[in-house]
């Protein structure tokens, strides 16, 4: 039934990155799939789900090239001291509860307009700070932190099978 309805939204429109970044977390709900689906479509098909799109891919590849060299720092990570890096803790801090809760109302756009509102943020902070600092903590945070930028998004869906 899983792969009928996967085949469903590749014929009715809908892409198969998209409908395969829905199915790879696991959702089992055939109704509340094809509605993240959409949503999801609709969220990636704005200036915002581009733009977040883009800043999610640029945190997972320095985490997976991170990654590459040794363990990934474990744990929540802390308040940065630069105003971009504590206005993306802040804003990673706002959203997730409202992704939760959204989620678990299976209201779709509210989840997709609380990760919306990191776009601002995570651009700021790719443009201001410097990630791979020589300072290890502050480097071991910045990782923790974009460790969290994927966690919040894969709340959703595995914006990694997203192409584009």
């Amino acid at each position: 039934i899983v792969e009928r309805l996967r085949v469903y939204l590749r014929s009715t429109g809908f892409n198969h990155d998209i409908a395969d970044a829905v199915f790879s977390i696991g959702i089992r709900d055939l109704v509340s799939t094809y509605n993240r689906v959409k949503a999801l479509q609709s969220f990636l098909d704005t200036d915002d789900g581009a733009d977040l799109l883009a800043g999610y891919k640029r945190a997972a590849n320095i985490l997976k090239a991170e990654a590459k060299k040794g363990d990934l720092p474990d744990g929540a990570p802390s308040q940065p001291d630069s105003p971009e890096g504590a206005a993306l803790y802040v804003a990673l801090q706002t959203a997730q509860p409202r992704i939760e809760a959204a989620l678990k109302a299976e209201d779709y756009a509210a989840a997709m307009s609380a990760l919306a509102q990191l776009r601002d943020p995570i651009d700021a902070f790719f443009t201001q700070v410097q990630i791979i600092s020589d300072d290890i903590a502050v480097k071991d945070n910045n990782l923790r932190l974009l460790s969290l930028i994927r966690d919040t998004a894969r709340q959703i869906a595995d914006f990694e099978a997203l192409q584009g």
